[in-house]
C-alpha cells in the first residue's frame, strides 16, 4: 500500500520531507499546503506534487491523506495539529520538533488526537539511526554498567550578523525560534530516551540575543542519581557529541544530530579497551517515514508515543523557569 501524504507548511524542512517521500515506495505526497500561493508551486514544481491548496481545510477534504506532515514554524504547530485531528481526515499527523510551544499545549494535541483516534508523532530523525538504537542496546545489555550520566552538545555556531529575527525564524520569538526550540529540544529527548524517564529536577542558564535565547546549559538530575549535562547554542561553535557513561564504560560519538548522509561511528570504552562500531550514511527521514508507515500497517506501537513529548515539553518548560527564576526547578 502506499500511503498518501499531505504536507502543512512548505518552508526549508518540508523538503527534506518530500525527499523521503521520493526515495520510498511506501508513501508518496499527492498535495502541499501553505499560506504563500509562490511557496505552494515551488514545492509542486520541486517534487511533482499535483495539488496544492492555500486552504487546508480543502486539502484535508479533498485528498483522502492518510498522512499530514506539519512543517511550519514552531508557533503554530499546535493549532493546526488540533484542526487536523478534528477533520478525522487522515490517519496519523507527523508533526516536526518541537512538537509546540509549551506542555499544556502539547497535553491538548495529546488529547484531541487520542480523541478522534490519530496517531500523533513528533518528528525526532535521529531515533531511528541505527547508531542511536545501537547506543540504547548496548547501554541495555549492561555492558557499560548502570548508567550514571549522560553528556551532549548541539551547538551551530551561526555569526553575529546572521543571528537576526528578520533573517532567520530561530532568531524571531513570535515565530518560536530559540535555542531551547530548535537544539534542546534534541538533547532534552536524548537524555530521557536514554534514563528512560522523566527528569525529577531541571536548573538552566542561558545568555538571549535580542529576541530568543541562544545559549542554554542545563543541568537534569533523573531517578536512580543518574544526571545530564547539556549545552545547546547558537552561538558557539559547532558541536554534536553525545557521552553517556555507566559506572564501567561510556559510549561515545561525535555527530549526534546533524548527520545526514554521512558516516558516522559509535565508541564503546570499557576497561577493557575500545570497540567501534561504524554506520554507513543514512537519510534518517526515509527511516523515519519508514517507521511510521509500519505502525499504520501493523498497529505497533510508535518509537514516540505522544505521551514522551508532553515530557519533553515539560522539562523545556522547565528550563525557561529555572532561568526566570535563577532556581532549580522540581518536577518530581
Amino acid at each position: 500500500m502506499s500511503y498518501r501524504i499531505g504536507i502543512v507548511g512548505a518552508g526549508g524542512i518540508s523538503r527534506a520531507h518530500g525527499r523521503a517521500a521520493a526515495q520510498s515506495d511506501r508513501a508518496e505526497i499527492v498535495a502541499v499546503c501553505d499560506v504563500l500561493p509562490e511557496a505552494v508551486e515551488r514545492y509542486r514544481g520541486e517534487f511533482d506534487v499535483r495539488k496544492g491548496y492555500t486552504d487546508l481545510d480543502l486539502m484535508l477534504d479533498n485528498e483522502n491523506l492518510d498522512i499530514a506532515i506539519i512543517c511550519t514554524w514552531g508557533r503554530f504547530h499546535a493549532s493546526l495539529s488540533n484542526q487536523i485531528a478534528k477533520s478525522q481526515k487522515v490517519r496519523a499527523i507527523l508533526c516536526e520538533k518541537p512538537i509546540t510551544q509549551t506542555a499544556a499545549e502539547c497535553r491538548e494535541m495529546v488529547a484531541c488526537a487520542k480523541a478522534n483516534n490519530i496517531l500523533l508523532v513528533e518528528a525526532f530523525k535521529f531515533r531511528h539511526h541505527p547508531l542511536h538504537l545501537k547506543a540504547k542496546e548496548i547501554l541495555d545489555s549492561g555492558k557499560i554498567g548502570p548508567l550514571s550520566n549522560i553528556r551532549s552538545t548541539f551547538c551551530t555556531g551561526v555569526s553575529d550578523d546572521r543571528r537576526k529575527p528578520e533573517l532567520n525564524w530561530r532568531f524571531n520569538k513570535k515565530k518560536g525560534g530559540g535555542a531551547v526550540y530548535d537544539l534542546g529540544c534534541y538533547n532534552t529527548h536524548h537524555a530521557r530516551f536514554i534514563a528512560n524517564a522523566d527528569p525529577i529536577r531541571v536548573y538552566a542558564t542561558g545568555e538571549f540575543g535580542r529576541e530568543v535565547d541562544e545559549t542554554i546549559i542545563a543541568i537534569y538530575e533523573f531517578p536512580n542519581q543518574v544526571t545530564a549535562q547539556l549545552t545547546f547554542s547558537f552561538k558557539m561553535a559547532s558541536s554534536q557529541y553525545f557521552e553517556i557513561s555507566g559506572i564501567d564504560g561510556m559510549l561515545r560519538t561525535e555527530r549526534a544530530w546533524n548527520n545526514e548522509n554521512q558516516p558516522t561511528t559509535l565508541e564503546v570504552h570499557t576497561r577493557d579497551g575500545v570497540e567501534t562500531h561504524e554506520f554507513e550514511p543514512v537519510f534518517q527521514f526515509l527511516n523515519q517515514l519508514h517507521h511510521l508507515c509500519d505502525c499504520l500497517d501493523t498497529g505497533q506501537p510508535h518509537r514516540i508515543p505522544p505521551e514522551n513529548s508532553i515530557g519533553n515539553m515539560k522539562t523545556m518548560d522547565a528550563i525557561y523557569e529555572s532561568i526566570r527564576t535563577q532556581q532549580p526547578v522540581d518536577l518530581s
